[in-house]
């Protein structure tokens, strides 16, 4: 069986799969029976002095019967004593020595600083990760995304932690900002071992339509809190990208956001990320679903040769370019299986309605299959997208004739670019 051995940043653990800090890791209780179920990692519910939470805390947005697609929360911290969450940390290191426990923190002063870090540390963290992503609550607060969206402040309070610190540090970076890049880059110069990203996003996730109080209510108010969920993961999939791919850019990666299989899990080490963390899952399904993560990345791993993670982390990064850099005389079709289709004309609308009316009726209404003008097709996609048979359509590549050529390519050099119907 390949070895699933993951380093971040010098946190070693028994396979990728850490839970994210929030409700999973509320307590060692918690942790162990995420540790006995196969999680490898886990990294605590932030610490910092507690907090008395609110109650609701959880909204979510339901799409065809799907609960938690989009998920929002306004909890904040820990709201646990600090005596009882290192003496549990301890418990926990204890029992399971060759799992990785990451403590999150988040304080305001440097001496608190100190004192958080020597107590994580004398407790058995493996490592700290340092919350600069909170949306809601911290941040008014002058933490969390207040920190982290000032590129000059995650850079010093990094050092600050980096002065005291004897295990890997890890900045989690918020997604509340314009550009990833001047965060990771601040969190490098800080002398950060490594980053973890992407913390929620904020954002209302509702609104009740007859109380006129946005979701989740508290009484008769409510605040903006953290989307996550499987709806973020193209948003976070992005910003680890953005860094892996950045020359500027060479510590390691925790990736973050909308996890839900070993399939996602997957797609962000390809992009770069060494570990990956989950919560909004294990919140809707239980720490059980790290059974079929594992097994689907050792059968991932053994069909493509893959012997250890390192063989396959960031092997998707190279692939990811500039738009000015793709090849504009690529070319696809799309085909329509005769065989399969259903008659439902679901493409046929999405393609007149929504793209670039390509897709025709039978010219003598005697066939339920619709026709593809493929001298019309500029190979969107929004037909196969819309498609409810599965492998009914497919996208096929055309020989156009044409030679590779960019825009970058044709600004520069006068580069030949085939003309179609939806070109620019």
């Amino acid at each position: 069986m390949p070895d699933l051995t993951s380093n971040t940043a010098g946190i070693v653990s028994p396979n990728p799969f850490w839970l994210a800090s929030a409700p999973p890791t509320n307590s060692g209780e918690q942790i162990m029976r995420a540790f006995d179920a196969g999680w490898g990692g886990a990294v605590w519910k932030t610490l910092g002095q507690p907090i008395q939470n609110v109650s609701s805390r959880f909204g979510a947005i339901r799409w065809k019967g799907n609960a938690g697609v989009g998920f929002n929360n306004i909890e904040l911290i820990t709201d646990r004593p600090l005596d009882v969450n290192f003496r549990e940390i301890a418990e926990v290191k204890k029992r399971f020595p060759k799992h990785a426990i990451i403590a999150s923190l988040m304080v305001e002063t440097k001496e608190e600083w100190k004192e958080f870090i020597a107590r994580s540390e004398d407790a058995g963290a493996d490592g700290l990760e340092l919350n600069f992503g909170c949306p809601h609550g911290m941040c008014e607060r002058g933490m969390g995304s207040a920190v982290g969206q000032e590129p000059r402040v995650n850079e010093r309070i990094t050092s600050w932690v980096k002065e005291y610190a004897t295990v890997p540090v890890l900045v989690k970076l918020t997604p509340n900002v314009g550009d990833i890049l001047p965060h990771g880059l601040a969190a490098q110069a800080g002398g950060a071992d490594g980053v973890s990203l992407i913390n929620t996003i904020k954002s209302i996730i509702g609104v009740d339509i007859d109380k006129f109080v946005p979701y989740p209510s508290v009484g008769e108010r409510s605040s903006n809190g953290g989307y996550c969920g499987a709806a973020v993961r193209p948003i976070a999939l992005h910003m680890a990208a953005a860094l892996a791919r950045d020359p500027r850019f060479h510590i390691p990666i925790s990736g973050i956001g909308g996890i839900t299989n070993w399939r996602d899990a997957v797609e962000f080490l390809l992009l770069g990320s060494s570990s990956v963390q989950v919560c909004t899952e294990v919140m809707l399904r239980g720490y059980r679903i790290v059974d079929d993560m594992i097994e689907g990345l050792e059968t991932y791993m053994v069909e493509r040769g893959f012997e250890r993670l390192d063989d396959f982390v960031g092997k998707a990064v190279p692939a990811y370019s500039d738009w000015g850099e793709l090849d504009l005389n690529y070319e696809i079709v799309a085909k329509i299986d005769a065989q399969t289709c259903i008659g439902c004309q679901a493409c046929l609308v999405a393609c007149h309605d929504g793209a670039h009316q390509c897709i025709h009726p039978s010219p003598d209404g005697s066939i339920r299959v619709p026709i593809v003008d493929e001298s019309e097709c500029v190979g969107c996609n929004l037909c196969q997208i819309v498609c409810p048979v599965e492998g009914c359509i497919t996208m096929e590549p055309v020989d156009n004739g044409f030679a590779p050529a960019s825009w970058n390519d044709h600004l520069g050099q006068g580069a030949a670019l085939r003309h179609k119907k939806g070109s620019h």
